[in-house]
């Protein structure tokens, strides 16, 4: 099971001082965020795309090509890369150039985004968000198999026998993550590939993640990837630590109350009850990720998201010694108690590879 840190990226004022990063200091804090990761011993460090303020990465080829230079182990993804208003050979280029770069340490979650003025800032509309998706993943998975592609869709100019360059790392693909809260459409996407699911569940109560991972699930099953409990699942969560639980909740409450994606909203209590958010001890912490389990079963990917709502670098990067040292380790040993043997663990190019030359034979994420 793989274990990491999502940022979204937000340029948010510190409630605490008032004082606002700079975009310069908060791609510089997301770097360091990336290469603490490393060194604290997770395995995933995955950045958001965005294209409005209050956010910064606009291009995470960008900064993930820049993170693989300077790392040697870490997993380098996207906590969305928007399949809508991108246009997929792009995709197909950028990221198999990223796979050369990364020696394979690479794979992304797409994802539609929901901020409506980017759509025609892209020359598209919100309206075909998931007709969008649909096709132009499409055309982005026979990108990266196939040459000479012929192709004629709704959203975009045909294309006559065209050939995506660089070709993907060693003929295999990076594995795609289809990323959504509450479209039970991508799921539906993600299982016909054959592609991991990633229900991004900070702001949602458990019942509401049981049923769109349990969909996943079933419709993995139905196009004959294998069995449900094979189908390859992500989640998010939230967490904010400190060795006393109520130190915890007086630091972190500042942050939560003017965060731009919750603040003003339901309590810091109300919320931690309702939802995956933790702010207390590293046990606290713990307890409440292995009970994700309870809902969406034995899963390969938990990411978390530590460093957003103006928090500063030096509390984020704090967080990830705590998450490396005393909270990570236990998860991974009390989730592969019982974990059955038939399923499988995070996919990585390496293991996909050798599944692909046949070195191994059971089943392959594609």
């Amino acid at each position: 099971m793989q274990f990491g840190i999502f940022s979204v990226g937000d340029v948010t004022p510190d409630p605490t001082t008032g004082r606002t990063p700079t975009e310069r200091e908060r791609i510089k804090a997301m770097v360091a965020i990336a290469l603490k990761a490393e060194e604290a011993g997770l395995d995933v460090f995955a950045t958001g795309e965005h294209h409005n303020p209050p956010f910064v990465p606009s291009s995470p080829t960008t900064m993930l090509g820049y993170i693989a230079a300077r790392t040697e182990r870490l997993v380098l993804s996207t906590a969305t890369t928007l399949i809508t208003t991108s246009d997929p050979v792009k995709i197909a280029e950028d990221f198999a150039m990223l796979q050369h770069l990364a020696d394979g340490r690479v794979d992304l979650m797409l994802g539609r985004g929901n901020t409506a003025p980017v759509y025609p800032w892209f020359g598209q509309d919100i309206r075909q968000g998931i007709p969008l998706a649909v096709e132009n993943y499409a055309l982005l998975h026979r990108l990266w198999r196939e040459e000479g592609v012929d192709w004629e869709g709704k959203f975009r100019t045909p294309l006559e026998g065209f050939t995506a360059t660089p070709r993907p790392l060693d003929g295999v693909p990076p594995f795609v993550w289809h990323g959504s809260i509450r479209s039970p459409e991508i799921a539906e996407q993600a299982a016909f590939y054959g592609d991991g699911f990633f229900h991004n569940n900070i702001f949602w109560p458990a019942d509401h993640t049981r049923r769109m991972v349990e969909l996943y699930r079933a419709r993995y099953a139905h196009y004959g990837h294998g069995t449900p409990e094979q189908a390859v699942v992500g989640l998010g969560g939230q967490v904010f630590m400190r060795r006393n639980s109520q130190d915890a909740v007086r630091e972190f409450r500042p942050y939560f109350d003017v965060a731009p994606v919750y603040g003003h909203g339901p309590s810091l209590e109300d919320f931690t009850a309702q939802t995956p958010l933790t702010v207390g001890t590293p046990q606290q912490v713990i307890e409440k990720t292995l009970a994700f389990r309870e809902y969406a079963g034995d899963y390969q990917r938990q990411l978390f998201l530590v460093d957003h709502a103006g928090l500063p670098l030096k509390t984020v990067l704090e967080q990830i010694d705590l998450l490396g040292e005393e909270v990570v380790p236990v998860l991974r040993k009390e989730f592969a108690v019982g974990r059955p043997a038939d399923v499988p663990d995070a996919p990585t190019h390496a293991d996909r590879l050798a599944r692909a030359r046949g070195v191994r034979g059971e089943r392959a994420p594609r």
